[in-house]
């Protein structure tokens, strides 16, 4: 039980900046406002100039799965022999003690949407997890967000010689899973609660039934216009719901894409254009879909850039003309939503998990320093040590 008092509080639904009170109990945001009458023996914590912001949220990345040193042998982020892997769960192969966790959770970032890679077709479901704790069914916001699926390059070269050297392909394997999904599931339902008129079990159908019944979205893989536009093209002929992960030349369309409303995590682009598909990645992209309309988180896609840096990414598009308001719900409240948990994380809201970071200035500049982050209302180390065991 604690309160935070008199900072300056972006709560990532205000545009403008406030001087309040936070008052935390059970892991819960109980109270906010000015002068808050709070309980015999509540710690107080003196936030006077200083800025309080929720924990920042990545709608998208591997954290955990290929973290901080884990290198070849510890890689769980894809499974490489079989392009269609609907049945694989992302929380199976997350490793809490990732030191990429304690580095993201020192810097603010309190929530993560991790999952497989982009090798395959389908890939597996992705999990919510906060960024502390040594047991993932702890750490677990929403076990089960959305289904990876993927186009592009990744699925052509890993798969090359194995039956899927073309675009095309691709999209046919996933039209193909779908069909047998909705056919699957057909079946299902009219059985009814006769076991024995029921089709045999396949865990790999069984696995994208929520995502055909509209439970559970397609998270799909696209740097290029035309992958954004394939995936598009097949979630309206499925009607299945979509995010659209990456999105590298969005910017190209951005009118279009508007009009799809489709929830946009952009990135990552602190990196270097790596491959054919990445030529036309920019600062500005996030900037430019946020005018636009679209629905804009921006991403670091960790570990390809280190989880702890994604403030900095926020920072680094609003340098190149993104909105600063937009840019902060870009990586709280618009992450939240693309990944459905809204209700728990995000914005610094009574009833919400009292995620919750405490820095000297903007989170966008690198001068910045972190004085004081809580998750679920537990107190996180700010600094950490690269010299202990």
């Amino acid at each position: 039980m604690f309160c935070i008092r008199e900072g300056l509080v972006h709560d990532a639904v205000s545009r403008e900046p406030y001087t309040a009170d936070i008052f935390v109990d059970d892991g819960v945001i109980k109270a906010m406002g000015e002068h808050l009458a709070v309980p015999e023996g509540t710690e107080e914590i003196d936030a006077r100039g200083l800025s309080v912001y929720p924990g920042f949220v990545e709608a998208h990345g591997h954290i955990g799965l290929d973290g901080y040193g884990i290198g070849y042998e510890g890689q769980d982020y894809n499974e490489m022999g079989d392009i269609l892997s609907p049945q694989l769960r992302g929380i199976d192969g997350i490793k809490p003690g990732d030191f990429a966790f304690r580095e993201a959770a020192a810097a603010g970032v309190t929530c993560v949407c991790v999952g497989p890679g982009s090798a395959n077709v389908l890939g597996g479901t992705f999990a919510a997890i906060k960024t502390a704790g040594n047991r993932v069914d702890d750490m677990a916001v929403k076990r089960e967000v959305a289904m990876k699926c993927a186009f592009g390059e990744n699925p052509k070269r890993v798969y090359r010689e194995k039956g899927n050297s073309s675009r095309m392909s691709t999209a046919a394997k996933l039209r193909e899973m779908l069909y047998r999904a909705c056919e699957y599931d057909e079946k299902l339902k009219r059985a009814g609660d006769d076991i024995w008129k029921r089709p045999a079990f396949d865990m790999k159908l069984q696995a994208l039934l929520p995502v055909i019944r509209r439970e559970m979205p397609l998270k799909a893989h696209a740097h290029q216009l035309d992958d954004m536009f394939t995936a598009i093209r097949i979630a309206k002929e499925f009607h299945v719901l979509l995010t659209l992960e990456h999105c590298t030349e969005g910017h190209l369309a951005a009118d279009q894409l508007e009009e799809e409303q489709i929830p946009m995590a952009v990135g990552p682009t602190l990196t270097n254009a790596t491959k054919y598909e990445l030529r036309k990645k920019s600062w500005t992209t996030p900037g430019i879909l946020d005018r636009a309309g679209c629905q804009v988180s921006i991403i670091t896609d960790s570990p390809v850039i280190p989880q702890k840096y994604l403030p900095i990414c926020a920072g680094l598009a609003v340098q190149a003309g993104m909105d600063p308001f937009h840019a902060l719900q870009a990586i709280t409240i618009r992450p939240a939503r693309h990944i459905g948990v809204e209700d728990r994380v995000g914005s610094l809201e009574v009833g919400k998990d009292a995620d919750i970071v405490v820095t000297d200035g903007s989170p966008f500049q690198v001068s910045t320093r972190v004085k004081h982050v809580w998750i679920s209302g537990n107190p996180q180390p700010t600094e950490v040590s690269y010299d202990e065991p």
